[in-house]
């Protein structure tokens, strides 16, 4: 399907010089242009694909400068508890204390968490502290200031001593919109964990903050922990597991890199050691430079219309001389005198179209001689082959004929007479060089009545005939030597009964014949050295011995009809062998039958 469209859409180049000139024309001035409206639109996109690298990476390090400033002053509310000497003597006194100074020591405390939780501003919304040792949470938020001694370690703190941790940050599970900063108590002597502090923050805190990225339509903003767990997305798609699992991997404090479909920004907020995440789609710098790029096509588009209108007009005349000479020469016809007319042109082109005119004029007249002499040569080949008859079967003839007139009635010995004497006056009387078919079909039976009559224990004839066909043309003896090879290379050799079918029928425009038998058939080496010899373009007429052949007859049948028409044989060993002949019903536009 490719190739026949393909096919279709040269052809009109592989015909005409002047659409090759005009495709070239257009392609050396097209191609430079969308050559260079093409690079330039890239460097377009090159530069602003750079001018949002550098811009991102620039926003990425201050964004992430101000968000440490953040943390940090978070991280100061806790020391002004840490450093609390409310703190320290609770730790130091609380079991030797009676019951009334710990209760006065714990009233400190609460004191010193609630004036962190007044004074730190709405962002944050609760405040905790737990002391290992005693088994003692503090709890402080806006609906309950509380002492509680919990059943385990809560969560937050069991992660912190588990994994031996001094901070940590942690998205609160139960409520997106938080999480949790907290900060262990140490022993100074040797860093013993006494207990810990946490902050629940809201993450709105840092949104002004993350604001400096911007908040386009497909931007992703995020911060994720140290081993790329998602902690807050204030904007944007969730990013991909794979993106995620890159960014962890990298041992760089800030950098980029590149996906399918987009582009990684990310940078490390100290003192923390959370990741500060931009995902940008590739769209979104296409878009950026799309009204450039719609521009430079636009004048791109312009020029190469230009361009295609010049090549056009410059390769349409170019290619006149040459299309005018061309259809100069197709108006020559070799078998027809034309008058030689002078060229109106001046220069190289009507110098040739002068001289092909005479040139042509003399081919002409050579051709005509050649013709003539080899239309003679043949007429004279064939009038030769339809003298010629097979003097074996004339001798046996006249052998049977002489026995059958001591042995049969006169009825039957005239009948054979007859058909003999009809045979020889169809061969050597003057006729045209092309016969009915019913005429020949009729030659065929009186050589079969003879055949019938030698051989009439051992041979059957049967015939198919379709009358409409009988009336096409054929060359004289085409049927009754293809019989008499049927009889000489197939059935002679066969032993037991011998079948001959003669069929004629009409396909279409065309007469085919069929003659099959089912003598001891044709070797298939034998059989393609007889195909290659009825090829029409093997050679010029031929007989074998003293017999016409199949090749003389194909030959015939390609000389008056052309191509399409002629024979071919199929034939397997043992099982028989069929000629198929193929003549037109049609001759010189008029219908034969």
């Amino acid at each position: 399907m490719f190739g026949k469209w393909m096919d279709k859409f040269t052809e009109p180049f592989r015909r005409s010089i002047r659409n090759k000139l005009i495709l070239t024309m257009i392609i050396l001035a097209v191609a430079p242009i969308v050559t260079i409206t093409a690079l330039a639109a890239e460097n377009n996109r090159r530069s602003m694909e750079a001018e949002v690298i550098s811009t991102n990476l620039s926003n990425m390090k201050w964004t992430g400068i101000y968000l440490g400033d953040q943390f940090a002053q978070l991280n100061n509310l806790i020391y002004t508890v840490l450093i609390s000497p409310h703190l320290s003597d609770y730790l130091a006194n609380a079991e030797e204390a009676s019951l009334s100074s710990q209760f006065a020591a714990q009233k400190n405390i609460i004191d010193t968490l609630m004036n962190l939780f007044y004074s730190a501003g709405n962002h944050v919304v609760g405040v905790e502290l737990y002391l290992k040792d005693y088994n003692k949470l503090f709890t402080i938020n806006a609906s309950q200031s509380d002492i509680e001694s919990p059943p385990s370690v809560p969560a937050p703190y069991k992660i912190l001593f588990d994994q031996d941790k001094d901070f940590m940050i942690r998205a609160d599970s139960s409520n997106e919109s938080k999480f949790q900063l907290v900060r262990s108590i140490n022993r100074f002597e040797n860093q013993e964990k006494l207990g810990g502090i946490s902050l629940e923050i809201r993450w709105g805190v840092l949104d002004q903050t993350l604001n400096l990225l911007g908040r386009g339509n497909e931007h992703t903003v995020l911060i994720a922990g140290p081993g790329g767990e998602l902690l807050y997305q204030p904007w944007g798609q969730p990013p991909s597991p794979q993106i995620l699992e890159q960014i962890s991997a990298t041992g760089e404090v800030q950098g980029y890199f590149r996906s399918d479909h987009s582009y990684v920004f990310y940078n490390t907020i100290d003192p923390v050691g959370l990741k500060l995440i931009t995902i940008i789609p590739n769209s979104f710098i296409n878009q950026s430079a799309l009204a450039t790029m719609n521009f430079g096509l636009m004048v791109g588009a312009v020029s190469v219309i230009v361009a295609i209108l010049v090549a056009v007009m410059l390769a349409w005349r170019l290619a006149t001389p040459i299309v005018s000479l061309a259809r100069s020469i197709q108006g020559f016809g070799l078998m027809k005198d034309r008058e030689v007319q002078p060229s109106s042109r001046v220069d190289e082109i009507g110098f040739l179209e002068l001289k092909l005119y005479q040139m042509s004029h003399r081919i002409r007249e050579h051709i005509k001689t050649e013709y003539m002499i080899s239309l003679e040569k043949k007429s004279a080949e064939l009038k030769a082959l339809q003298a010629q008859i097979n003097p074996h079967f004339l001798q046996n003839t006249l052998q049977m004929i002489g026995s059958m007139l001591f042995k049969s009635n006169p009825a039957e010995s005239y009948e054979v007479i007859r058909s003999l004497s009809d045979m020889f006056r169809y061969i050597i009387r003057e006729p045209d060089d092309l016969a009915p078919l019913k005429a020949e079909l009729n030659h065929l039976n009186n050589y079969m009545l003879i055949q019938k009559q030698r051989f009439s224990s051992r041979l059957s004839y049967t015939t198919r005939i379709d009358e409409t066909a009988l009336k096409s043309v054929i060359p004289k003896l085409s049927l009754q030597p293809i019989v008499e090879n049927a009889f000489f290379h197939g059935l002679e050799l066969k032993s037991g009964p011998w079948e001959l079918e003669v069929s004629i029928a009409r396909e279409d425009n065309d007469a085919i014949i069929r003659i099959r038998d089912n003598g001891i058939g044709i070797e298939e080496s034998k059989l393609t050295e007889i195909l290659g010899r009825l090829n029409p373009q093997a050679g010029g007429l031929g007989t074998l011995g003293d017999r016409i052949g199949l090749h003389n007859v194909a030959s015939r049948i390609y000389m008056h009809f052309g191509d399409g028409y002629g024979v071919r044989v199929e034939s397997r060993p043992g099982q028989g062998t069929m000629v198929i002949m193929k003549i037109p019903l049609e001759r010189n536009g008029e219908m034969n039958d």
